[in-house]
């Protein structure tokens, strides 16, 4: 009987999801096809808390657990296109939250590496992710700002929280070639999301995209 139901609530979103899609993220002039299958795929209404479930594919930003935020449908998509990536590139993401981005961006081919500081999401993301068939995602409770020097160099970095400047070691672990997009500025602001590129000289520059708004980057002691 709950298998039933749980199909049936599957086969009752994807039409919800495609018109997500359509209306908030193909209208917005995102075009990179396999960041418009992974957001059609992945089920956004298993990352959110159960009570939001009804509210999952709305056009903004969810409260989850710990404080933390999901990303409205369309900044998803849209970090995930200014990543850039081909199959079988190596992504780092820097706040792992419900595991929602990491989701979009395997879903995309991608070999993701995924940083949570506290405790109780990492666990629960990397449970989820398994659970719904993204178990090669790697997730650890860490500090992001110090990125994940063992797995380095990366072709993209992703950071899903608000930083000013840019961590050091985030740059550092950034392959040659490689591009990593973040929103930059204090928490109280309205903060610039940017795309930083390294050439093969290791130079480094940047892009200004459009402004948003993210939680701040926790640091310290894992929690």
């Amino acid at each position: 009987m709950l298998l039933a139901v749980l199909l049936t609530m599957a086969c009752e979103a994807e039409p919800r999801r495609e018109a997500m899609v359509r209306d908030q993220i193909e209208a917005r002039g995102i075009t990179n096809a396999a960041v418009l299958a992974a957001m059609r795929k992945v089920p956004r209404e298993e990352f959110v808390p159960a009570a939001a479930r009804g509210l999952a594919l709305r056009d903004g930003a969810l409260p989850i657990e710990c404080g933390q935020t999901i990303s409205q449908p369309y900044i998803v998509a849209l970090m995930s296109e200014l990543l850039e990536l081909k199959r079988g590139e190596k992504v780092l993401e820097v706040g792992t939250g419900s595991g929602y981005q990491a989701a979009v961006l395997a879903e995309m081919g991608a070999e993701v590496y995924s940083i949570e500081i506290v405790g109780w999401l990492a666990t629960n993301a990397a449970g989820r992710l398994k659970r719904l068939g993204y178990g090669k995602v790697q997730v650890k409770c860490g500090d992001g700002y110090l990125g994940w020097k063992e797995h380095a160099p990366f072709e993209a970095i992703i950071v899903t929280c608000a930083v000013e400047p840019v961590p050091a070691p985030l740059l550092e672990q950034l392959k040659p070639g490689g591009r990593l997009v973040v929103p930059l500025g204090r928490p109280e602001q309205t903060q610039m999301l940017a795309v930083f590129t390294k050439d093969e000289k290791g130079t480094i520059s940047r892009r200004n995209v459009a402004p948003v708004v993210f939680v701040p980057l926790v640091r310290g002691e894992k929690r």
